[in-house]
């Protein structure tokens, strides 16, 4: 008796159902061959199956939709959909009726409602329905609580609610590296790894640099007038994979004479990854501000601005250097040459230079010729500032491979 008057407590039932999409029916093919003991029994079972595909019964993806059994997995980035019912179970005509929905998560809480008026009544056998959304943006325990209030019609107000507990996963795993290179240029390395169940196909991963940073994507090729990407026509992700996208960020017209400015930059930008699953499930997910370590230039840094490729066995080549100055004091510069094994400079060592304000760069003209074959390195730079009687040395600046011009002539 008690727990009929439990059961009957209230009027109104509730019912709360996840919506998903259908998944594609897929069955076990048995087959043998045709003097086996069976003979064609299997073959003609499978003919006869309406989930299997006419003309290709040994393929293990049917014609049919499966609906889903059970609330399955919800992963960061996708939208969450559910269908929320409440019925009228009595014989009674309820008023005031509100229903209100809320997503609990580990650091707030939602409102899920479409709208937060009562409806004024609902009669018996009735319902009011209400299908609410919401794209995950944290992964975890999420808590959707629905509640329900409502006055009978011997004006007594009554209220109920109901938990339901599921946990966010999260579908990709995303590494970075970063490249710093000679110049002020920065590239970045992403691997995207699938850690689902279930193929994806990635419709979109792109980088958003920061402010002071234009990025250019190099995951295409360029075939005559248009670009292909490196991944082909169908970009799918299979379960477990990984893919690597690069891309080159170059500092902005405004902050790339800024030594300063550049040198203490951390903040690169963020990446956007957009992909869908299954039937056109879609889910995007946005990584946070990603930050590189600054590179240590010290006070003074040298860097190439032109160097040939290739050069002539003991014939002289030019090459531009670029000085600049990242500390916040002027500087007083002094120019040594020190020739090594394979390297040997031509001019004079020991010139001055002159003086170099802060955040400023000057443009240095060389010319140097190599006595042995190969790749060699190119060192043996040395620039002191007179006014504190500091030293910089530059060894292994850059390569280049030298080569001999002269050939035997065979007749």
């Amino acid at each position: 008796m008690d727990v009929n008057q439990a059961k009957q407590e209230h009027l109104l039932a509730l019912k709360v159902m996840r919506l998903t999409k259908p998944t594609l029916f897929t069955n076990l093919p048995v087959t043998c061959e045709e003097r086996d003991l069976p003979g064609d029994l299997f073959t003609q079972l499978m003919r006869e199956d309406p989930s299997t595909i006419k003309g290709a019964e040994t393929l293990m993806l049917g014609e049919m939709l499966t609906l889903p059994q059970n609330f399955g997995n919800i992963f960061l980035g996708e939208t969450f959909s559910s269908y929320i019912s409440v019925h009228n179970d009595s014989n009674q005509v309820v008023k005031d009726i509100l229903v209100k929905a809320d997503l609990q998560t580990s650091s707030q809480r939602l409102n899920l409602s479409a709208s937060n008026s009562a409806v004024a009544e609902l009669k018996p056998e009735c319902c009011i329905d209400d299908v609410i959304h919401h794209e995950v943006k944290e992964i975890g325990t999420h808590i959707l609580v629905c509640a329900v209030s409502y006055t009978t019609q011997y004006g007594e107000k009554l209220y109920f609610r109901k938990f339901f507990k599921f946990q966010v996963l999260k579908p990709l795993d995303v590494k970075t590296k970063f490249y710093n290179a000679e110049t002020d240029e920065v590239f970045l390395e992403a691997q995207i790894q699938n850690i689902t169940t279930s193929p994806m196909f990635m419709e979109k991963v792109s980088l958003e640099p920061s402010m002071m940073y234009n990025v250019t994507e190099l995951n295409t090729v360029i075939c005559g007038d248009e670009g292909k990407s490196t991944f082909g026509k169908m970009s799918y992700l299979q379960p477990m994979d990984t893919r690597q996208y690069l891309y080159c960020l170059k500092p902005k017209p405004e902050y790339a004479e800024k030594a300063g400015v550049i040198k203490g930059v951390t903040v690169i930008g963020k990446l956007d990854i957009v992909w869908k699953t299954n039937l056109g499930e879609r889910g995007r997910l946005q990584t946070s501000q990603l930050q590189r370590m600054a590179p240590g230039y010290g006070d003074i840094r040298l860097s190439l601005e032109m160097i040939p490729d290739t050069v002539n066995l003991e014939e002289p080549f030019d090459i531009i250097c670029k000085v600049t100055n990242c500390s916040e004091r002027t500087m007083d510069l002094v120019l040594e040459m020190c020739n090594t094994r394979s390297i040997h400079w031509c001019g004079v060592s020991g010139r001055q230079l002159g003086k170099l304000s802060p955040a400023t760069f000057l443009s240095l003209p060389l010319t140097l010729l190599s006595s042995v074959q190969g790749l060699q390195s190119i060192s043996g730079l040395r620039l002191t500032d007179t006014f504190l009687k500091r030293t910089y040395e530059y060894d292994d600046i850059a390569q280049v491979c030298v080569v001999c011009p002269y050939t035997s002539n065979e007749s």
